[in-house]
């Protein structure tokens, strides 16, 4: 039995104006590839299949082409609902991609046994059973006490998950259990087919939610605000391998190697730049035991996050191909490429845009000094060449000197204006309008401050 584990699509996102549909389809191509030539079984989306829960219409076609081809290589998906995903949405079409050996488990639900799937293999055996466990909402497990502390409603829901888990696990035992029992019958009455692959049918398990320990990245949105951090690794069941969603960045949980997020397949954000982006290959064998194999996907849009002062950015910058150099190169191609002495109709068309890929870049600033003119030094400095600029952030080198001040003072030492002031140190007020606002933050402090020493003198 060969498993795919992939999630956080996130299929139709907007980042800084651009559009990720020629990079998702990349992937979504990919993938296709890699089913077939894996030979793959089941693929599992452990959840956030779209950006929002109004996904654009594009989005919607890409997904429902995707289950359309993957149907065709009689491979099944299960897709997970997660936070980012509509339940209204993944449910409309979930009866008829049903006929797509596609299972769509939106939400958790009352009925239990819908959450355990099996799992069918090469030869129509059942190869494994599945626990799809979608993003669990807190109404969904969890009901609201009056005069509840903070700490007992994360008690709570952690308590409410790790039980979720166990209920739907054990309907999967059940199941695994009813199979063999099944098969024994069959083996008693003169059948010859070998039950004991059934008695090691693997379980898997599935999740999107925020595992305790995990490194996130600015993309993730927390899902259990004021109430839970973090899932306990020890409390979710003892299944062979479990497939979860949410985090970004692909790691094992809790040091088990059986436990994985496998990340998203395209950076959602500039800062998992840092890490390799790839989908998770699962086998089992006829006794159970498994291989993980995690699989690398390349970078199909060229990013790059760039950090310094202003001269170590345009030496960083120096790296990406002027505009020129690109278009000469295009023109070389279509010349040398037309007929002899250049006597073609070819040779006197004009040339092509370049097919490189503008690079998409995060530039953070080193500055001490207050920068008013730091988003034209950067456009003077990427002029020319292929890059284009989404984000630009001035790094707050006065924030670290600032904080370490605060280490070595007292409140005693200092005044509520001196406070105030160290405060507004570590925001951002670059711009005319910035230091308007900043003029306009200080002017009401005072006014605050002056009222107050007024009441005390009454």
């Amino acid at each position: 039995m060969k498993i795919l584990h992939t999630s956080d699509w996130h299929l139709g996102q907007n980042f800084f104006t651009k559009s990720r549909k020629d990079e998702h389809q990349a992937f979504l191509d990919l993938l296709l590839d890699v089913i077939q030539a894996q030979k793959i079984d089941a693929v599992i989306v452990a959840g956030d299949i779209f950006d929002t829960g109004t996904p654009p219409s594009y989005a919607r076609q890409m997904y429902n082409q995707f289950v359309v081809e993957l149907s065709k290589l009689t491979c099944t998906l299960v897709v997970l609902g997660g936070n980012h995903d509509s339940v209204s949405t993944l449910n409309e079409s979930k009866q008829l991609l049903a006929c797509l050996h596609t299972h769509v488990i939106a939400n958790t639900t009352d009925d239990m046994e819908q959450q355990v799937i099996e799992l069918t293999d090469t030869t129509g055996g059942v190869g494994a059973i599945l626990c799809a466990i979608p993003f669990i909402r807190p109404r969904d497990v969890l009901q609201s006490r009056a005069g509840e502390t903070s700490e007992d409603k994360k008690i709570a829901l952690s308590d409410a998950i790790k039980a979720h888990y166990a209920s739907i696990y054990q309907l999967a035992v059940e199941r695994r259990s009813r199979i063999a029992h099944s098969s024994t019958g069959k083996a008693a009455q003169g059948n010859n087919n070998d039950d004991s692959s059934h008695a090691s049918i693997p379980i898997i398990a599935t999740g999107h939610l925020t595992a305790l320990g995990v490194s996130q990245s600015e993309s993730v949105r927390e899902i259990y605000i004021g109430t839970l951090d973090g899932f306990a690794a020890d409390g979710f069941p003892p299944a062979d391998y479990i497939a979860l969603g949410h985090i970004h960045r692909p790691q094992m949980v809790a040091k088990s190697e059986h436990i994985r997020y496998s990340g998203s397949p395209i950076p959602l954000s500039f800062d998992e730049l840092k890490s390799q982006k790839q989908v998770v290959i699962v086998e089992f064998d006829q006794q159970g035991q498994r291989s993980i194999v995690p699989m690398n996907i390349p970078m199909f849009q060229p990013m790059a996050m760039l950090k310094g002062d202003l001269q170590s950015i345009k030496a960083q910058l120096t790296q990406f191909p002027l505009l020129n150099d690109d278009k000469k190169c295009d023109i070389n191609r279509t010349v040398n490429g037309g007929a002899v002495d250049g006597k073609t109709d070819d040779a006197n068309k004009p040339p092509e845009p370049t097919s490189v890929k503008p690079t998409w870049l995060c530039i953070h600033v080193d500055a001490q000094d207050y920068l008013s003119d730091l988003q034209q030094s950067i456009q003077t400095l990427t002029e020319g060449r292929n890059v284009e600029v989404l984000q630009l952030r001035r790094t707050r080198a006065r924030a670290s000197q600032s904080l370490n001040q605060v280490n070595n003072e007292t409140l005693a030492e200092l005044t509520p204006f001196d406070v105030f002031e160290k405060r507004l140190a570590l925001e951002n007020f670059e711009g005319e309008q910035e230091q308007q606002r900043l003029t306009k933050i200080r002017h009401t402090f005072n006014e605050i401050v002056e009222e107050v020493h007024q009441q005390e003198a009454k």
